[in-house]
């Protein structure tokens, strides 16, 4: 099976991950970086777009504030949310 090289740049964080990963496991670092990336595009394939939760949020300082206060003085829990996670399993 031939293969082409690619190259990206990643923090210097996500490449100590890497290697401890692939150290850990035996494994290669490109087999392990093929592998990722194959099961992403797989995923975005088959999840619909509306539920991908990005990796990344980009907050302006307008709304960066607005979150940093909804987590210092959260909402009270309306009654369908009580019911919802009283419903769930394992909470």
């Amino acid at each position: 099976m031939s293969t082409v090289q690619i190259s990206a740049h990643i923090s210097p964080t996500t490449k100590d991950e890497l290697e401890r990963f692939a150290d850990a496991r035996g494994l290669k670092k490109g087999y392990v970086i093929e592998d990722a990336l194959l099961h992403h595009l797989q995923a975005l394939r088959e999840i619909p777009a509306d539920v991908v939760v990005p990796v990344r949020l980009v907050l302006t300082s307008a709304s960066f504030s607005k979150a940093a206060e909804r987590v210092l003085h959260p909402r009270r829990p309306t009654a369908a949310m009580r019911r919802l996670m009283k419903a769930s399993p394992g909470i």
